[in-house]
């Protein structure tokens, strides 16, 4: 590409404004990919860290399954969450036209926390210290709903998307993952207090099931 004399990027254009540069090495549709994979991976390491059950009768088996319950259920909240995330990744982000060096940060941002869910999800099922293995998951599953807040805005404040793309995409995103960050930020104090700090959790698949009664009545 060749560079005008006198003009180079970075430079404040004619409205004074300095010009982000954009990751070209990188296009919306490779970042999809990308993200999909390791959200793959994290899935994957989720089951690969489940507890095969031992025993040579059939009570021995049950057994063993209840002793280790606790992981399985730990395995179904975490499977959902990240089933959750990556049902609305891939929606949002399909719509995404162009990319801005913060929308990849962000994107970096929410899969490290992906990535982190299955170590935190062994965490939670130990011994001992719940309000400090508690507050580890929390943190996390909060976190990703921020990192990926973030990267919604920064799609509606700079126009990434494409032209046509429904303002429902953006006004769900917001809802949900304010939603989603607030409850388990909300739970964190909480697992000081109590074991039912889980409770906060169901907040958000009731708020998504109420969304999408509320899209259902708009229809019709």
């Amino acid at each position: 590409m060749v560079i005008p004399a006198g003009s180079r990027a970075g430079e404040a254009t004619p409205s004074g404004r300095a010009e982000e540069s954009e990751p070209e090495w990188v296009d919306p549709e490779r970042l999809v990919f990308f993200s999909d994979a390791v959200v793959a991976i994290a899935i994957t390491l989720l089951a690969l860290e489940l507890p095969v059950p031992a025993g040579e009768t059939n009570t021995a088996l049950w057994h063993e399954l209840a002793r280790h319950v606790d992981e399985y259920v730990a395995f179904l909240i975490s499977f959902a969450v990240i089933g959750g995330h990556w049902f609305l990744h891939h929606r949002t982000f399909g719509h995404v036209a162009r990319l801005s060096g913060r929308l990849v940060r962000w994107n970096m941002l929410w899969l490290l926390m992906i990535v982190l869910t299955p170590f935190v999800t062994k965490v939670i099922v130990g011994d001992g210290a719940f309000a400090a293995r508690f507050t580890l998951y929390a943190a996390v599953q909060a976190l990703a709903s921020l990192a990926f807040l973030l990267a919604v805005v920064e799609m509606d404040r700079h126009g990434l998307a494409r032209a046509g793309t429904p303002r429902s995409l953006f006004s769900n995103g917001y809802r949900m993952l304010s939603i989603a960050a607030g409850a388990f930020a909300v739970s964190i104090p909480l697992a000081f207090v109590t074991h039912w700090a889980y409770a906060c959790w169901a907040a958000v698949p009731v708020a998504a099931r109420v969304r999408r009664l509320a899209d259902a009545a708009r229809r019709r």
